[in-house]
C-alpha cells in the first residue's frame, strides 16, 4: 500500500516496490525487505525501518493489544464500549473493521492489518485526537511483523487453544508465538485460568479469572438468562450484570472491565455498570430469534464450540456447523466429538469449503462422532439451516456455528453471498 505522509524529503510511504518513486519512502518490513533493490531502482532514496517510522509519527494514541484464540473480538469491542462510555475518544481495530467514536472508518479486513496500514490507522486516530487505540492481535500478525515497533501500554491474553495449525504446524509453535507477544516490559493482563502462557513479567502483571486467585476475581456467578456475577478486587466486591450469554463472555467482560480499570483508574464499580450498556457483537452469541431460540456464533474450534454449548446446558441443543476448507484439518475430528458430547442432534454442513471437497470435510468431522444416528448430513448450508429450523421442538435451542456475521460462503474461487442470521430470519418469515 501507499499512504500520504509529509516526511520533509518525501511525500508518501509505501511497502510495495511497484508503487514507489523518488518522492516515496520505502518501509522495510519482514514482507517488503526482499524488494529493497527493486524499490531503489524505481527511484526510492529514503528507506525506513519500523522504528524510524514510529519516530516520524510523533505522539500516538495509547495502544492496547488483545490476543488469544477466542474472545478477541468481543473483548476489544467491550473495552471500546466501556472507554467510550467513560468519556474517552477511542479507536477500535479488528475483525469487524476500523472504528473511531462509534463511526466506522474502514470495512472488514484482516484481523490485524499489515504494519503500514496499522500506522495509517494510528495516524487517523491521532487526527481524531483519540486517547486510546484498541486492537486485536492475531498470531499471523505476530509472526509476520505486522505489529513491529508498535508501542503498547497494555497487552491482554484471552486464552490459547488449538487453532491455525495449518500455518503454525504445531500447537507448541502456536503457543510460543502467543507467548512472544508478552516478552517485554509492557503492562500485561493475563487470564489466570489459562495455563499455556509461560512468559511472566511480574513487575507489570495483572490477572483476571474465575477458577484461580486473580487481581480481578469472580467470586460467584450465574449464566442463566444473561450473566450476573460478583467481582472481587482487593477486599472490595462489586456486581456485574450483562445481557450476554455464556461463561466465556464472563471472561471477555471481566478482561475488558479489568483493562479499563488499569488504563483509566476510574472507579471499578462505575466501570462494571457500563457493561450493562454493551449489547455484544454481531455474529458472536447473537440471538437472532427468541421463539424458536436460535443463536449464531463464530465458534470454529473445539474449545470455542464447548464454550457455546456450556452456555445452554439447561436446554436441548441442536448443533449446526462445518469446518473451513484449506485450513487446519486436525481440529475437525475434535469439533465432531465435542458436538456429540453436548448436542441432541447434529447438522453437519459446509463452512467455506474453498478448494476442498465439502463431503471430504464432513467425513473428517464424522470421524470424531461415535453415535452417527445423531447426525444429519447436508452440505448445502442454507438447506441445512432450513431443515434444522423445521425440526425444532419446544425447549430446544439451535446453535449455528462457524461463520458468525460473515457475509459470504467461499466455494472454490467463488464468493457467494450468504449470511446465517439473514437466512434464519427469512426462513422464519416464509
Amino acid at each position: 500500500m501507499k499512504i500520504l505522509f509529509d516526511g520533509g524529503c518525501f511525500t508518501h510511504i509505501s511497502d510495495d516496490s511497484r508503487q514507489v518513486d523518488k518522492n516515496t519512502a520505502f518501509l522495510l518490513t519482514k514482507t517488503s525487505a526482499p524488494y529493497q533493490d527493486h524499490a531503489q531502482k524505481n527511484g526510492v532514496q529514503v528507506f525506513l525501518t519500523p522504528q524510524m517510522l514510529k519516530e516520524y509519527c510523533g505522539s500516538l494514541p495509547k495502544i492496547i493489544g488483545i490476543t488469544g484464540t477466542n474472545g478477541k473480538t468481543t473483548t476489544t469491542a467491550a473495552l471500546y464500549s466501556i472507554l467510550l462510555d467513560l468519556g474517552y475518544k477511542v479507536a477500535l481495530l479488528g475483525t469487524r473493521g476500523f472504528f473511531i467514536n462509534e463511526k466506522q472508518i474502514k470495512a472488514k479486513s484482516l484481523t490485524t492489518p499489515p504494519l503500514l496500514e496499522n500506522y495509517e490507522n494510528l495516524l487517523i486516530a491521532q487526527q481524531w485526537q483519540c486517547d486510546f487505540f484498541v486492537m486485536e492481535v492475531s498470531s499471523h500478525a505476530i509472526v509476520q511483523g505486522r505489529i513491529d515497533s508498535l508501542e503498547f501500554v497494555l497487552k491482554i491474553l484471552t486464552n490459547i487453544t488449538s487453532d491455525h495449525l495449518d500455518y503454525h504446524n504445531s500447537l507448541e509453535h502456536y503457543i510460543a508465538v502467543k507467548n512472544s507477544f508478552f516478552d517485554d516490559s509492557c503492562m500485561i493482563l493475563l487470564n489466570s485460568d489459562e495455563n499455556k502462557i509461560i512468559t511472566r513479567n511480574f513487575k507489570a502483571l495483572r490477572t483476571y479469572g474465575i477458577e484461580h486467585n486473580s487481581t480481578y476475581k469472580v467470586n460467584a456467578y450465574s449464566i442463566k438468562n444473561g450473566i450476573s456475577a460478583q467481582i472481587q478486587y482487593g477486599k472490595e466486591i462489586f456486581p456485574l450484570f450483562s445481557p450476554l450469554f455464556g461463561r466465556h463472555n464472563l471472561y471477555n467482560l471481566l478482561a475488558a472491565s479489568s483493562a479499563a480499570h488499569i488504563l483509566t483508574e476510574a472507579d471499578l464499580n462505575t466501570i462494571l455498570q457500563k457493561i450493562e450498556h454493551f449489547a455484544g457483537v454481531k455474529g458472536r452469541m447473537e440471538q437472532v430469534s427468541q421463539e424458536p431460540l436460535v443463536i449464531i456464533d463464530f465458534a470454529h474450534t473445539e474449545d470455542g464450540m464447548k464454550q457455546v454449548f456450556e452456555s445452554f446446558l439447561h436446554q436441548d441443543i441442536i448443533a449446526l456447523f462445518g469446518a473451513g476448507g484449506d485450513r487446519d484439518k486436525s481440529k475437525r475430528k475434535k469439533m465432531g466429538a465435542i458436538a456429540e458430547k453436548y448436542a441432541k442432534r447434529i447438522y453437519i454442513t459446509s463452512d467455506n469449503p474453498r478448494n476442498e471437497d465439502p463431503q471430504s470435510i464432513i467425513e473428517d468431522i464424522l470421524e470424531g462422532i461415535k453415535d452417527k444416528s445423531k447426525c444429519i448430513i447436508q452440505p448445502e448450508r442454507p438447506l441445512a439451516i432450513k431443515q434444522a429450523l423445521k425440526s425444532m421442538q419446544k425447549g430446544e435451542v439451535l446453535l449455528i456455528l462457524g461463520k458468525g456475521d460473515e457475509e459470504e460462503q467461499i466455494i472454490g474461487s467463488q464468493k457467494i453471498a450468504m449470511n446465517d442470521a439473514l437466512l434464519v430470519q427469512e426462513m422464519l418469515l416464509a
